[in-house]
This record gives C-alpha cells, sequence and structure tokens, in this order.
C-alpha cells in the first residue's frame, strides 16, 4: 500500500488528519484509480509543524516553490487562497514522484465536528482515519467534478450495503 509509512509516522507523532479523496474511496471499497492522498488536517501551528516535519522526514517537498515551514502560517495560506486560488498544498516525494500528497487549506468542513465522526480502518496493521462516508459524500458534492460525482454515486451504494448489513445484524 502506497503511504503506510506516512500514516505509521502521523499516527506515531500524533498528527490529527483525516483521509479524504480517492484514497478514502478506496478504503470505503470502490475500486478508482487514484494516486495522490488527500488530508485535512486540524490547522493549529503545532499540529501543521508535527505533519511537516514528518513529511520532511519521509522525503516529501513542496510541490510549488515554498517553505513547507509557511503551511503553519494562518496568513500564508490565506493569501495562497485568495491570491494564488490555491485549495490545497501539495508536497511530493523526490525519489517517488507519483506520490503526492494534497493537504486543505481551508478545510472545507469543521474538522472538529468531522474528526468526532471519522470512521476508523486497518490497513496493515495500520489505523487509518477517514472522513466519515456521510461528510465524503458532502465533500464530493460540493466540489462537484465529474469524478467527485461519479465516487458520491459509488459512496451512495456502498452507504446503502452497509445500512443493510447493519440492519440485518440487529435482526440476528
Amino acid at each position: 500500500m502506497y503511504y503506510e509509512d506516512v500514516f505509521n509516522q502521523l499516527n506515531n507523532k500524533k498528527v490529527r488528519y483525516l483521509v479524504v479523496g480517492g484514497i478514502a474511496v478506496n478504503l470505503y471499497g470502490v475500486p478508482r484509480a487514484t494516486m495522490d492522498l488527500g488530508l485535512m488536517v486540524e490547522t493549529s501551528k503545532t499540529n501543521l509543524s508535527k505533519l511537516i516535519a514528518v513529511l520532511e522526514e519521509l522525503g516529501y517537498k513542496p510541490k510549488v516553490p515554498a517553505k513547507a515551514s509557511e503551511l503553519a502560517d494562518p496568513k500564508k495560506r490565506k493569501i495562497w487562497r485568495e491570491e494564488k486560488h490555491m485549495i490545497v498544498f501539495s508536497f511530493i516525494h523526490l525519489q517517488l514522484p507519483y506520490q503526492q500528497i494534497d493537504i486543505f487549506l481551508d478545510n472545507p468542513m469543521d474538522f472538529e465536528e468531522a474528526s468526532r465522526a471519522r470512521y476508523l480502518t486497518t490497513a496493515k496493521r495500520i489505523k487509518i482515519p477517514l472522513l466519515s462516508i456521510d461528510h465524503l459524500i458532502k465533500l464530493k458534492k460540493d466540489l462537484g467534478r465529474e469524478q467527485d460525482l461519479a465516487d458520491v454515486e459509488a459512496l451512495e451504494k456502498v452507504k446503502a450495503v452497509l445500512k443493510e448489513k447493519s440492519s440485518g445484524e440487529e435482526k440476528g
């Protein structure tokens, strides 16, 4: 699995994050081609500094000409959003350039609420916090791109199956 070292280190350093995007869709059981890892993180300076330290330690560098440390500066994030129309700050791995990590500059929803509702999955014994299926559906509807809308359709089917399974377990 791509990114297992990232998940391990984020967890070890107690970075507060949620997996969003295509990887989250995959982890909910929907097969979909994707390489980038989308993250929504708690945006305190302390948490972002831990995130940056982990990514730099693992060989990731900003994709744009900027210092990684600037991600922890709310004023800089505001400038990027307003002047550069950036939605995410991307990191790429220098030796594995197909590995890209996208961090929301401005979380599309309240992080605390999303974190309370998160779905914790396990892959290769690594705990991975996913944006809840309902929050992921909302996020993808709000983004509204063609791929996002296809993801919504697939996630709605997964949600129906999960609901059916839990309903069947209650009856048995």
